[in-house]
């Protein structure tokens, strides 16, 4: 069976500390079922590989929920 990768790299405004990561991880893995995800503060980036596509619009608005801006998705 194949599974398919989709890696976004999202870079996020007004994280700052653990509990700001958590809830950027959490809003993130709800989206969808990803293959990996790891949240960095010092560069205020998230990586997240989906194995469906999930819409850059469907990311902006969890992390906007959750209170913190998306600045860039590649």
């Amino acid at each position: 069976m194949e599974t398919n990768n989709i890696k976004r790299i999202i870079k996020i405004n007004g994280m700052s500390c653990d509990h700001c990561k958590k809830a950027v991880e959490n809003a993130l893995s709800e989206l969808g079922d990803y293959n990996e995800l790891s949240v960095n503060l010092e560069t205020k980036t998230a990586e997240v590989s989906y194995k469906e596509d999930v819409s850059v619009e469907a990311i902006k608005k969890a992390i906007a929920d959750e209170g913190y801006e998306v600045e860039d998705i590649y």
